[in-house]
């Protein structure tokens, strides 16, 4: 019987041996999918993606700070989920009034 070593060198090899595969047989599926996206006029959009666009980054209120936290953070008070430390204040039974501004 095999030892565990031995197991998990077995293990890493094949690993590797998998990850080998599936870089070679990538090339060859993206060409496919491309492809088919030519034959039948699919965009990327179709697909429900779009192509190279990167996510908007998100954006700090515009609004004034109300409150101040005990590290220095500032919150709105808008609507919304409360940012953790206010939470943290009112589940330990403090008033988010002695936080305001």
């Amino acid at each position: 019987m095999a030892t565990y070593t031995e197991l998990m060198a077995q293990a890493q090899a094949l690993m590797t041996q998998a990850e080998e595969a599936r870089k070679n047989e990538l090339s060859t599926a993206v060409a496919d999918i491309k492809a088919k996206m030519k034959q039948y006029g699919i965009t990327v959009a179709d697909l429900g993606g779009t192509a190279g666009a990167k996510k908007p980054a998100k954006t700090k209120s515009k609004a004034a700070a109300k409150y101040k936290g005990p590290n220095g953070e500032l919150w709105a008070g808008g609507p919304g989920r409360k940012p953790e430390w206010v939470r943290a204040a009112l589940a330990a039974g403090k008033n988010i009034e002695s936080f305001r501004i």
